[in-house]
């Protein structure tokens, strides 16, 4: 069977890097194996990419057209909350079109797809192309940040923060260009169900979830941890206002019980983390491991007994993921893609409320648990279906599926 040729926008794509290049990378080579694939990405993975494509047996349907931006605009786009790399990129999709249509008067292309970044203030300019059918998504269009979970936060990023939610929501209202591509599409897929519930709010589409990262079905033995007198739980990310290390400190303390072990690891101010546990009488249930090496964080996650995962404001984080992958439980806010990827076999989800409600709910579900090894394990166990699930391969072929549909709309 002929395979459809689908042309992808694809701003970061990388083979070696986690985030949206590592999101690319693995949605394209996974898409790749169902369809033919003319990829147009930023230039400055070239190299990565082309070393790798020869070890793949799909490699031969990937053909990359590579569009560079500046060095200077690649620093801006590595750091977060620069609002300035928004004039670069809007230019790297316009030479994207032109790069597009040069493709499609060479090949019949039957999908466009605009893949990642997954932000929706940038959509991008493949829904001009007449004639061909036009996918967006994952898309990430969370309508705010929750501001009651700021806290301590220093008075500057509580003021950029609430400007920024006013701006999305400006944005997701008047932006004419966001409005125009998510009405060309033939479908928008959203990268979690707050996308999915802005999407409807603001545009009146049903916009199916289809979270942006997958999970990687790892042959690993579930640790029985029924014998074990102590719970290790991890907590992984960066240490800032929305990853809330502070709520993961606070919710081991409310639980009074030396016997609860917390590895923290990321960058950050860890400083003033270290201040907080002390304050709490805590500081010998915590053990700092820094940053540190992928190869590190998956072997913690092999040792530990849950994650912790207390951010409020994410896409879909792929250290859920890894931790699924891993037969390693998750207790987390029931949010973002988080809220999306844990079910109650696997975790436990307790909803955005308030700080001080949420440490009473995070430290009642790990009270709860370290009483309950059986139940426990059993969560450990659960983590084999969810993986397959949440794999890779299910997202391309549910991304082949939308493709189909666009296809032969009237079959479906």
């Amino acid at each position: 069977m002929k395979k459809s040729k689908i042309l992808v926008s694809s701003y970061a794509c990388s083979p070696d890097r986690g985030s949206e290049p590592g999101m690319g990378w693995n949605w394209c080579i996974h898409l790749a194996k169902h369809c033919e694939l003319y990829i147009i990405t930023e230039e400055e993975f070239r190299e990565k990419i082309e070393a790798a494509l020869p070890d793949l047996p799909q490699g031969e349907n990937m053909h990359f057209y590579y569009n560079p931006i500046s060095e200077r605009a690649r620093e801006m786009s590595k750091n977060q909350g620069d609002w300035r790399f928004y004039i670069y990129y809007k230019r790297w999709h316009k030479k994207t079109l032109e790069i597009a249509n040069q493709v499609i008067a060479e090949h019949k292309i039957d999908i466009l797809h605009q893949l990642n970044m997954i932000g929706f203030r940038e959509p991008g300019y493949l829904w001009k192309i007449k004639d061909i059918p036009f996918i967006w998504g994952p898309v990430d269009a969370k309508e705010s940040f929750p501001i009651n979970y700021l806290g301590e936060t220093e008075l500057k990023t509580k003021l950029f923060i609430r400007l920024k939610n006013l701006i999305t929501r400006f944005q997701l209202q008047y932006s004419r260009r966001v409005n125009k591509a998510a009405r060309s599409a033939f479908v928008v897929l959203s990268a979690s169900s707050n996308s999915q519930r802005s999407f409807r709010k603001y545009f009146n589409i049903d916009s199916p979830v289809l979270n942006e990262t997958g999970c990687k079905v790892i042959e690993t033995d579930s640790k029985n941890k029924l014998p074990e007198k102590k719970l290790n739980v991890l907590w992984v990310g960066k240490m800032d206002y929305r990853k809330q290390l502070g709520l993961a400190l606070q919710s081991i303390a409310m639980i009074n019980n030396s016997d609860i072990v917390i590895h923290i690891v990321g960058g950050g101010d860890d400083a003033s983390y270290k201040k907080l546990a002390n304050s709490l009488n805590i500081a010998n249930q915590c053990i700092w491991h820094g940053i540190v090496d992928h190869k590190t964080v998956q072997s913690l996650m092999r040792e530990s007994d849950l994650l912790l995962f207390t951010s409020v404001a994410e896409g879909t984080p792929h250290v859920v993921l890894e931790a699924i992958s891993n037969n390693l439980p998750v207790v987390c806010f029931d949010t973002c893609g988080q809220g999306d990827s844990v079910n109650e076999k696997v975790g436990v989800k307790i909803p955005l409320t308030n700080p001080k409600q949420s440490v009473k709910d995070f430290s009642n579900a790990l009270n709860s648990l370290f009483h309950n090894r059986q139940i426990l394990n059993e969560m450990s166990l659960n983590c084999k279906q969810l993986q397959k699930e949440l794999s890779w391969e299910n997202k391309a072929l549910a991304m082949v599926n939308y493709y189909e549909k666009a296809l032969s709309p009237k079959k479906f």
